[in-house]
């Protein structure tokens, strides 16, 4: 989803510094699709998604962003940053938790109950990470903390794991190794009753898309002093959802919190997204054997 819908939305996009890519507020409704249609229901699902957001590129329908007011922005940006962080909490203090719900309130059950379990070593880990991360910035602002951070933590885990047998789940120890290249292009399933079934669905994933990406566009426009095309984002978000399921993705937007990280670490042209997404291709491809740990 980052490589093939963020190469898309950075190189068709209407904005210059867009950073497009899966993203904290589509995590609930793929969640809900995919316990209810199954992986192939939102691939097919996310395709006329794509279809439905260039139809609102071409008939000019972007400008409507305007009208939408600053309120919904600043609600929007906040309920995204209140997703990410529940999602993160069990992580955070290393709990046990198993398989977690898709809503906020489902969530914050499931830490309560299993608080006990907390890894006091993933706690120390995450706090001493957040911190040098916030502190960062003034040593250097040419380097970005986080990267900092997974350089270090992994390295000091590595020395921690084999020395005093301390653990922490790493990408490896959770989901297993990473693919060493894009899974083969297949054309999901666009029978008559899978389309009926899911148009409703193609609407939520589409509306949503054009929010969060024109929004994101927005807030990226006042931090850079810019102005971006809005029909032109539509059709590039279009494009790069019919793209992304074709390669076994989900649905792709514009991600505020990473535009912003372009926008904080000097990207200004369309450019930085593109080697974003290159690299991570690369990455993906050469170092993944690394990125497990």
């Amino acid at each position: 989803t980052a490589i093939i819908a963020g190469f898309c939305i950075s190189f068709f996009g209407g904005s210059k510094v867009q950073i497009g890519g899966p993203t904290g507020a589509f995590a609930v409704i793929v969640f809900g699709v995919v316990q209810e249609f199954g992986f192939a229901g939102l691939a097919t699902a996310t395709v006329m998604a794509g279809i439905l957001l260039i139809l609102l590129g071409v008939f000019k329908m972007g400008g409507l962003v305007k009208f939408i007011p600053y309120t919904i922005v600043t609600g929007f940006t906040a309920g995204i940053a209140v997703t990410i962080f529940t999602g993160q909490i069990g992580d955070f203090f290393g709990l046990t938790t198993g398989e977690m719900p898709g809503d906020f309130i489902g969530k914050i059950g499931v830490y309560a109950k299993t608080f006990g379990t907390i890894n006091w070593y993933s706690f120390g880990m995450a706090l001493i990470s957040l911190i040098v991360i916030f502190v960062w910035p003034k040593v250097s602002k040419k380097i970005p903390g986080s990267l900092i951070v997974i350089i270090l933590a992994t390295l000091l885990n590595l020395v921690f794991s084999h020395f005093f047998g301390w653990h922490t789940d790493t990408i490896g120890s959770r989901y297993g190794e990473i693919p060493s290249a894009l899974p083969a292009p297949t054309l999901p399933d666009f029978s008559i009753s899978s389309i009926t079934k899911l148009f409703p669905t193609a609407i939520s994933i589409a509306v949503l898309a054009a929010i969060e990406s024109l929004l994101s566009a927005v807030v990226a426009d006042g931090m850079i002093g810019s102005k971006h095309d809005s029909n032109t984002e539509l059709v590039a978000q279009g494009i790069a959802n019919i793209a992304s399921p074709l390669f076994g993705g989900i649905p792709a937007t514009g991600a505020i919190a990473r535009t912003a990280t372009n926008i904080k670490n000097g990207g200004r042209t369309p450019i930085a997204g593109i080697i974003h997404a290159v690299v991570l291709m690369l990455i993906m491809m050469l170092l993944g054997k690394y990125a497990v740990y």
